[in-house]
């Protein structure tokens, strides 16, 4: 936490609503920004946080953390204040001050577990100080509590010390008194905790605990019975009991929702675990809800025991699985027969028990080789058009349940008749939709997270009363189909494990449902990496670890599949109101498993007296949830192409099935990703020409003049992504219209570069593009160049594979391939410089000492660039322009060194003409020296004491990116040295350190070849400014030109300035 926040909270402004907390759903948000309510909540989804979009307003301009103005008028400032203050780095009281803090993660004041001794002790100093427990000392007054601190840092306005009347170091830099004895008193106790103080830890532990009871559970320690507090010599074991008694009590409430929560899951969820409008599984929905708490039970039991990061974290039943689990008992009944029933229901258990296995095994290997974030990688918007499927599906399913269907709902007139023309079904089934509407108004107005179990608890009282009211007979009503038929009396709770016979399993009927398995654990496993990390956000955990809730879920899948239940997970929804209402504890968690188990022994006999309408509105309320969620939420917020595929995976699923609907989903996301990155994927990043982008090369002055001229003939294509079959076509279309007609007399290209730093991969259809633009380059007398690719890299093997590379042992003239672009580019003005040579009068082409760059002798490339062409036409028009500069006048001929190399080096920098007189001046302050190749001239961070002038020879600026551990024993290190720059005859190197006075090399240099040069030291440049400061003046004018040219070059570079 930045100590700064202390000071002054009072005078600061809050941060605007649109500007709190903006990286975070809005879902999410105001639960987090709530300081005082533990229950309201605005739009949480029903049960799972499928997508980050909701509430996503389209229409609201996106914005960055800070606009350019606003940085820099903070740059303004704190260097003002660098420039008044002496001691930037010291409060009053000379204490340090600890800047390299990492901002706040949440808000501490959520009901959430803490996540670090320091946010909990400031958090208890905030609560103290609203109290009147804290210190009373001057500065008090002025805080306004962390919540405002951490808004205040955001929006704190730009330095305001030269208005309060203060010194900014007092203002800005200080820590009050109140922090500095906080942080000694919160030193102090951690210091005696590590020696074992027991009364220490009594006492902050009954701080604690006041704090706990104002702020509902939030600081609750995450051990396995919560918080019961240790036992002190001093209060004896009366206190450790009446402690005993008081943590359980303080659970009661949330337990009492928690088990509201599971009774409306399990009478809604439960009870269609098993299709009820097949005869044979007609009267399960009891056995299905047994079912439904034996899975619920045992994941509540795996989290709380420690399995879960989350003490009050709740497990369900994962009814998104419903439909596979249907889609498996019509694949058995019909594999079977349904004639032969008891075959049918054992081979239907066996099923869900397996599955429920494999997706317990799939958790738990995920987990165990952490690969949690592996499943991130699947495509959200198909998961959201999956959710959308189950969504329609739990809406035809309201419809069965409430209407009382006795067949599967499908596409035919005979069951619309019977759904829209049937006037008692069409009431039954019409009656639960309203219900649902009707709840989804009422939150519409009250958003507060227990409006939903409300509203059903009052819905069968509202029921019965008209029953009551309008003298109605249940039984006539429960035949109507407005009630369940009741169950038998002498039905136990355990009923179902009697539909487990093994000896009637038909194993070949099991083994056609491992389809629908796959595709329930690959829909299962999805939605821990979803729900886990929403959660963590919500209750403010920063310690969220995926790959251990994948295993604690792959525990409670597996334990519950082989007790004979199904599928369980995480509930967010569920999850987040036990937590907030007090049940943020472990000891929270095992009881309500245990009020859970209670509920479940009593037995399925309530089924009997639940309306159809209470299950059918629940079942219709998540559907409708579900669907708004993926077709509403989502409008607006996803590419047009996403939600098309979201809209098509609902429709397959509905009309298809559940895994025909997902994997034609997979189908159309692959195929609409070819088609969004080959219309918006952008494949070229840039485009340059020579004279935009130079080589890093210190040349004669004349030679860079000749190189401006003729730049255009150089083309830089920067690429960038994964070049594939739908991209490398805009490259294709880019090269074309380069070697259009009319931009070809403008501007005639002679190497075109195509710079791969940035491409990802090369599939094969864009390895073959690239011989048909070698092709048609090479049909324009073009060279073709690639550069930026690392030999052994996947993308120089694919190019190789094609015909695409050349080394040095190559005799093609056509294509090259170079490391890095500077070497394409070096290699590049070589060849144009030696067109230069070859048609300049009274020169020959200079022939290298060893050239290893290419193979083609020098001849064919004089011929190439001598051809009749716009490009040979751009060549002799600057070499024409350059003719009379080249041209040294007699009265230099003959002058002797260094005196002529100063003329070649600096004559032509000025249009002014400068007398010899100068250079012979300039050259007697210079002293000749040689080095032997690979001779070091200085290293980097050696003293600035000299500038060079090279005469013959080529020298090479290397600058270290550090260190590198060798694989050697001795653990040796070797320094990573890159070349920056490199000198040849005619330049000047190290003239800024030597003018500025710079304390120290910022690169180092060697000589490259042998060389000849000529050194100004510093005491020969303080000699030259005492004795001849107009030579000195007209020197360092002349001098800066060299370093003008290269600090545009490697601006350039590093901006990709064009």
């Amino acid at each position: 936490m930045d100590r700064r926040q202390s000071t002054d909270a009072d005078s600061l402004p809050p941060i605007p609503e649109d500007q709190q907390l903006g990286s975070s759903p809005r879902d999410i948000i105001s639960p987090i920004n709530s300081r005082h309510s533990t229950t309201t909540t605005h739009d949480l989804p029903s049960r799972s946080y499928f997508s980050s979009h909701v509430n996503y307003d389209p229409h609201i301009d996106a914005r960055y953390s800070a606009s350019i103005e606003s940085i820099r008028a903070q740059s303004v400032a704190l260097g003002d204040l660098c420039m008044t203050d002496d001691t930037p780095t010291r409060s009053r009281r000379g204490t340090e001050v600890d800047i390299t803090s990492t901002p706040s993660k949440g808000h501490p004041s959520s009901a959430s577990p803490s996540v670090s001794n320091l946010s909990a002790l400031l958090h208890h100093h905030h609560y103290d100080e609203q109290n009147g427990h804290g210190n009373k000392n001057k500065n008090t007054s002025k805080h306004q509590g962390y919540h405002y601190q951490q808004q205040d840092e955001e929006s704190r306005p730009l330095l305001e010390h030269v208005d309060t009347g203060r010194t900014s170091s007092t203002q800005y830099h200080s820590i009050d008194a109140d922090n500095t004895s906080l942080m000694q008193q919160y030193s102090s106790s951690h210091q005696n905790n590590n020696m074992g103080s027991q009364q220490q830890q009594q006492q902050q532990q009954q701080r604690y605990h006041h704090h706990h009871h104002h702020y509902s559970s939030s600081w609750l320690p995450q051990r396995l019975l919560g918080c019961l507090p240790s036992i002190n010599h001093k209060q004896g074991g009366t206190s450790f009991i009446i402690n005993l008694i008081k943590r359980p009590l303080e659970c009661i409430p949330a337990v009492i929702l928690g088990l509201l929560l599971n009774l409306l899951d399990a009478i809604s969820y439960g009870m269609i675990t098993f299709p009820l409008n097949n005869p044979i599984f007609a009267s399960f929905g009891p056995d299905g809800i047994s079912m439904f708490f034996v899975s619920c039970i045992v994941a509540q039991v795996v989290y709380s025991c420690g399995g879960s990061i989350f003490p009050g974290g709740n497990g369900s039943m994962m009814i998104e699985v419903v439909p596979f689990l249907h889609i498996m008992a019509e694949q058995i009944v019909t594999f079977v027969g349904a004639e032969h029933k008891q075959q049918v229901i054992s081979s239907t258990m066996v099923a869900f028990a397996l599955s429920s296995i494999m997706t317990g095994l799939a958790f738990f290997l995920l987990g165990a080789f952490n690969l949690g974030s592996l499943i991130g990688f699947f495509p959200r918007h198909i998961l959201v058009g999956t959710i959308g499927g189950v969504g329609w599906f739990l809406v035809i399913t309201g419809i069965e349940v409430s209407g009382r269907l006795e067949e599967n709902f499908n596409y035919t007139i005979p069951i619309f008749r019977k759904v829209f023309l049937d006037q008692h079904t069409l009431m039954l089934w019409t009656a639960a939709l309203g219900a649902a509407l009707f709840l989804r108004l009422i939150q519409q107005k009250f958003t507060n997270a227990l409006v939903v179990p409300a509203f059903y608890m009052i819905l069968p009282i509202a029921f019965y009363l008209v029953l009551v009211v309008a003298r109605l007979d249940i039984n006539q009503v429960r035949d109507g189909g407005w009630i369940f038929p009741l169950v038998e009396s002498d039905l136990p709770f355990w009923h179902f494990y009697t539909n487990f016979d093994f000896a009637m399993v038909d194993w070949e009927a099991v083994g056609k449902t491992i389809p629908a398995m796959l595709a329930l654990t690959f829909f299962g496993v999805l939605h821990v990496p979803i729900n886990v990390p929403a959660l963590g956000v919500s209750t403010n955990k920063d310690d969220v670890n995926v790959n251990r809730e994948l295993i604690a879920h792959g525990m409670s899948n597996a334990i519950s599949g082989f007790l004979g239940s199904v599928q369980n997970y995480l509930v967010y929804t569920n999850s987040l109101l036990f937590i907030r209402s007090g049940g943020d504890s472990r000891l929270a968690g095992l009881m309500l498993a245990a009020a859970t188990m209670a509920l479940w022994m009593v037995g399925p006999w309530i089924v009997g007296y639940v309306p159809t309408l209470v299950v059918g509105s629940l079942i219709f309320h998540l559907g409708l949830d579900l669907l708004k969620e993926a077709l509403y939420d989502t409008w607006g917020s996803v590419h047009y192409l996403e939600y098309i595929t979201i809209c098509m995976i609902i429709f397959f699923m509905a009309i298809l099935g559940f895994v025909e609907g997902i994997l034609l989903g997979i189908v159309m996301a692959c195929i609409f990703f070819v088609v969004q990155n080959a219309r918006s994927g952008d494949a070229i990043r840039s485009m340059h020409t020579g004279q935009e982008l130079r080589s890093t090369v210190r040349r004669l002055y004349r030679q860079q003049k000749f190189l401006k001229h003729v730049g255009r003939q150089i083309q830089i294509i920067k690429l960038q992504g994964y070049l594939f079959f739908g991209t490398i076509n805009q490259v294709e279309t880019a090269i074309r219209d380069m070697l259009d007609e009319r931009a070809w007399e403008m501007s005639p290209v002679r190497f075109l570069i195509l710079d791969l730093q940035l491409v990802q991969g090369i599939d094969f259809s864009a390895a073959e593009a690239f011989v048909r633009i070698r092709r048609l380059l090479k049909n324009r007398e073009m060279y073709m160049i690639l550069c930026n690719i690392a030999r052994h890299s996947d993308q120089a093997k694919a190019l190789m594979k094609a015909g695409m590379w050349a080394d040095e042992l190559d005799e093609g003239d056509d294509l090259k391939c170079f490391e890095y672009l500077n070497d394409a580019l070096e290699w590049c003005e070589n060849t144009l410089l030696r067109a230069y040579f070859a048609r300049m009068p009274h020169h020959r082409v200079p022939v290298p000492i060893k050239d290893t760059s290419t193979s083609v002798s020098e001849e064919t490339h004089i011929d190439m660039i001598a051809d009749a062409s716009p490009r040979q036409k751009m060549v002799t028009k600057a070499i024409q322009q350059l003719i009379p500069d080249a041209n040294v006048p007699q009265v230099y001929s003959n002058l002797s060194q260094p005196t002529l190399l100063m003329v070649q080096a600096l004559s032509e920098l000025t249009f002014d003409e400068i007398p010899v007189e100068f250079y012979h001046k300039l050259a007697g302050y210079l002293k000749k020296e040689t080095y032997l190749r690979g001779q070091c001239l200085w290293k980097e961070g050696d003293r600035a004491d000299c500038l060079i002038v090279l005469e013959q020879g080529s020298l090479r600026s290397l600058m270290s990116t550090g260190s590198s551990a060798s694989a050697s024993n001795n653990n040796n290190t070797k320094e990573n040295n890159v070349v920056v720059e490199s000198i040849l005859p005619g330049t000047i190197v190290g003239e800024l350190g030597l003018f500025t006075g710079g304390p120290h090399r910022t690169r180092s240099l060697i000589a490259e070849q042998d060389s000849v040069l000529w050194k100004l030291t510093q005491e020969s440049f303080d000699h030259m400014r005492k004795t001849d400061p107009q030579v000195a003046n007209q020197f360092i004018m002349l001098s800066l030109h060299f370093s003008s040219d290269r600090l545009e070059t490697m601006i350039r570079y590093a901006f990709q300035l064009h």
